[in-house]
Order: structure tokens, then sequence, then C-alpha cells
């Protein structure tokens, strides 16, 4: 269901008020999931069980998701199907996988500067792809983020070494993999609605989460620790199926423009958990690059939407 453009001077202050507080929310419970998936590594689980209980959890919720919106409606058809189990597979899956498993490598903080990258990636997936045309000040935006990211990338390269290098990579494959969603699943939202494909994508992704696990591990792989299973609870309701549903209200009330205005809080909130919660440490490399993204990303958003979605 594609959602009109909506006029700030037409929304009641109240429903802007809401609106804002919904996207701010979603933010933040988003920015949530690696601050989870960091504590749950304390325990000595990896990536693929990780992700395994994540969507385990998330499995009922997404499938009440997709049978609540799909009432009253025609069957998706076979073409439909394709699209879904394509947008599943990157956009929820790969795209989950790959974060949980660059998250063992680098911090919360530059994780969620990579993955806040995303709107740059859709544009540059439509350059390529449709041959559509970047605006000057975007491309201004794109390089100030990418110049902040490699701030605070080369200031842990120095710690970390290697593993800095590898967990980067990953997280931004996983960016790229999100990416290519949102550059592809715009037809499909017109045709079945946010909410029935997401909850349709999702289901998706979470069957061939638990599926990896069944052909990757054995069952005795199963038997972590009772922290790592409330964790991996409240990562699939509060920091997975909860921010879904208010970023989507706070769209239908404010629209997309403002509510990913919004969502900037996100680097932010994250880096501020990852010091108070993990003890990551808060120095002026990290300070300087956050700067930098948020403020390419709003010169970015500024400048024109991509045209992708």
């Amino acid at each position: 269901m594609a959602v009109a453009p909506v006029s700030i001077g037409q929304i009641a202050p109240k429903k802007i008020a809401f609106g804002l507080s919904l996207a701010v929310l979603g933010a933040i419970a988003f920015s949530g999931k690696a601050i989870i998936v960091k504590l749950a590594y304390r325990y000595g689980v990896d990536a693929v069980t990780l992700i395994m209980y994540r969507m385990l959890f998330a499995l009922p919720i997404f499938a009440l998701m997709a049978w609540w919106a799909s009432r009253g409606k025609p069957a998706p058809t076979r073409q439909d199907w394709r699209g879904i189990l394509g947008l599943g597979v990157t956009g929820y899956y790969l795209a989950s996988f790959l974060d949980f498993a660059g998250l063992a490598y680098i911090s919360a903080s530059l994780e969620r500067l990579i993955l806040y990258l995303n709107p740059t990636l859709v544009l540059l997936l439509g350059l390529l792809l449709y041959q559509r045309h970047i605006q000057r000040a975007q491309g201004w935006g794109m390089l100030i983020s990418y110049c902040g990211v490699l701030l605070v990338f080369g200031h842990e390269i120095q710690f970390l070494g290697r593993d800095a290098a590898l967990g980067a990579l990953l997280v931004f494959l996983s960016a790229v993999s999100y990416a290519l969603y949102m550059t592809f699943s715009g037809e499909l939202v017109q045709r079945l609605g946010s909410l029935r494909l997401v909850g349709l994508a999702t289901t998706v992704a979470c069957l061939l989460c638990i599926g990896q696990f069944v052909l990757l591990r054995p069952w005795s792989a199963a038997l972590v620790a009772p922290e790592v299973i409330w964790l991996s609870i409240l990562n699939a309701t509060l920091c997975t199926a909860a921010p879904v549903l208010m970023v989507m209200m706070a769209i239908e009330r404010i629209g997309p423009s403002l509510a990913a205005q919004a969502g900037m809080v996100g680097p932010m909130s994250t880096i501020l958990m990852g010091v108070v919660i993990l003890g990551e440490p808060f120095t002026a490399w990290v300070a300087a690059g956050t700067v930098l993204v948020v403020a390419g990303i709003f010169v970015f958003s500024r400048s024109g939407r991509p045209a992708s979605t």
C-alpha cells in the first residue's frame, strides 16, 4: 500500500506529536537489537544459533501479522510468491544473518553507523540498475556520511585489526542486502500492502533461519544459557516486531519523510546504550564519525528521496 505524501500543515499537532513519538521509539527499539546481540555473545553463542532463536520467537508474531493483513483479500499469485520469497531472503534472512555475524567482530556503534547508510545504497542501486540521476546535494551527503563511517572504522581497526575489517564488511553486505529489498519491494508493496508484505516476507525469513540452524548445527547447539533465551525473546518482540509496527504507524500519521528524519536518533541511541550497557568507549573519533554520518544523511534526505520504493 503506497503512502501518499503528507503535508505537515494538514496534520493536527497532536497527530504530529504522536507520530513523531512512534518514529523515535521505533528507531530506539531497532537500535537496541545490536545491544542485545552483543550481550548474548557474552554467553558463548554463535550467530547461527542466536538468529535462530530470535526468528523462532518472532515467527508467531509475523505469521499473525501476515494473516491479519490478508483477511478478505485474494491469495497472492505465483508471481507474488516468487517476489515474497526473494524479498524474504534479501531483506530479512540474509540482511539479518550478516548483521548478526558482523556484530561478533565490531562495536554496536560502528554497526549502527554502517546500517544507517542504507538510503545511500538504495540510491546507488537505482543508479546502477535503472540509471537514475543522483543530485549534487545527495552526492555531498553521501560523501560526508561515508567519511564518518571510515573515521570510526579507522579508529576500531587500530585495536581489532582484521576482525574489524571482517565485521565491517559483513555489516556493510547486510546493508546492501536490505537495500536490494528496498529497491525491489515497491511493486509488491502496492499490490499486497506494506503490512501484509512485511508479515509474509519475515515469515519466510524466520523459516529460513530456523532451517539454517537445523542444517548447520547439531541439536545439542540449541542448549544455551537461559540468558540467551530471554535476550532472544526481548530481541524478537521489543527490537523486531514492535518497531516494525511503530514505524509503519508513524509513516501512516506523519509521512515517510518526517518519520525518516525522526529515525536519526537511531545511531545516537545505539552509541548511548553501547556506552552505558556494554561499556563501549565513547571517544572523540566515535563522536566525530557520528556527527558526520547523521549530518550527511540529513543533507542527503533533504535533497530529495530516492524514487526506488
